[in-house]
């Protein structure tokens, strides 16, 4: 196989992932019917938000973290069909062989490097890594390392800061290991103790929080009876999407940023506490295909920022951007609620009217 066949094979098996704190990738082994990612994406959360090219955004539960091996195994959407991925075999990998790391890194969906093994059995805190020199990076993590036999032969892990594509993947053996363990367990919150490999379950447990075979203290993927709550500005946000109708669980997309639709239109909601603002971006429309229409569009858009009051129409590549901007410390629930309930209401209303008008183009989503 090319790239390019393994990039298309894998394209609907690759899974987004966010939790409040950050975001990865995950991908989906359907012999065991299980969204496979890294323990350091899930955070701690027994449940993360998940998306697929076949799926819209959705809850999914954790059910298996394994910190040693940095591994988290999460429920996968019902009634979805998902493609099936191979697991390849370790013991058949050498240094030099191509492979292909696909992720979403910066948010950047559906991104695929190639590259070589540089090392099949770089030791690492007593474990062996595939060291590569595809380029890895932030939101890769958890994601499939393919061969060009299309077999995932690894968990895309870690990169070292300041190297130069030192990139790190989890051998497939460890996770093949990891999934037969778990796989009589399915449906109860689980992990594997760091210290000595034991399977703790919420069926084996006591009321202690210590792992049954060796006395580690141990934390099981349990849903919390609150939620923890952001604080400041970011708990401002969240409230009023709450009292305008939105899912914040689902509207997360890692720290200080939110994404919600709006009709045709979606919204993103970005706080940047080092410059104190928070920033409502509704993507609209693309530019019209026919060049004619490009210039009355231009001088509709212009015309168009003089009569509305705290928002501003924008061209950003070939979107038509919505935007309205706050400062953190004016902004309360009632006039940010009334800014980002006019900005919902103007985007549907712009994303129709441009489309009608201007034969502007629906936008284009990964």
């Amino acid at each position: 196989m090319d790239a390019q066949q393994i990039i298309e094979q894998y394209q609907n098996a690759v899974i987004q992932i966010a939790t409040a704190t950050g975001t990865g990738t995950g991908f989906y082994v359907k012999e065991f019917d299980i969204i496979v990612t890294n323990d350091h994406v899930v955070a701690e959360n027994a449940e993360v938000t998940v998306a697929g090219k076949t799926f819209d955004k959705s809850m999914s539960r954790v059910w298996y973290t394994d910190r040693k091996h940095d591994l988290a195994f999460l429920e996968a959407p019902k009634d979805i069909l998902l493609p099936e991925v191979k697991l390849g075999s370790y013991e058949k990998m050498k240094d030099g062989d191509q492979v292909v790391a696909i992720g979403h890194p910066y948010g950047l969906n559906y991104t695929a490097t190639q590259g070589v093994i540089s090392k099949v059995d770089r030791i690492r805190d007593g474990l062996k890594f595939i060291q590569i020199d595809a380029a890895i990076n932030p939101g890769n993590s958890g994601g499939p390392l393919v061969n060009y036999d299309g077999e995932v032969i690894g968990v895309n892990s870690f990169i070292i800061r300041g190297g130069d594509n030192l990139g790190f993947a989890l051998p497939v053996n460890y996770l093949r290991e990891a999934l037969q363990l778990y796989s009589p367990n399915r449906g109860l919150a689980s992990t594997r103790c760091f210290s000595c490999g034991y399977l703790v379950t919420s069926s084996n447990i006591d009321s202690t929080k210590y792992c049954p075979s060796c006395g580690t203290e141990v934390k099981l993927p349990e849903i919390p009876e609150k939620e923890i709550e952001p604080v400041g500005a970011a708990k401002t946000i969240e409230e009023i999407l709450k009292d305008l109708g939105k899912n914040v669980r689902l509207a997360r997309e890692g720290a200080n940023n939110w994404s919600v639709k709006e009709g045709s239109a979606k919204i993103k909601i970005t706080y940047n506490p080092e410059n104190f603002f928070v920033a409502g971006d509704a993507y609209l429309c693309q530019m019209p295909s026919d060049p004619t229409k490009i210039k009355p569009l231009y001088q509709f858009l212009l015309q168009e920022n003089y009569q509305i009051s705290g928002m501003v129409l924008s061209c950003m590549k070939q979107n038509i951007v919505l935007s309205c901007i706050m400062y953190d410390m004016d902004m309360n629930k009632e006039n940010g609620a009334e800014s980002f309930r006019n900005l919902f209401k103007q985007a549907d209303y712009y994303d129709d009217f441009l489309k009608k008008e201007y034969g502007c183009l629906d936008r284009l989503e990964e």
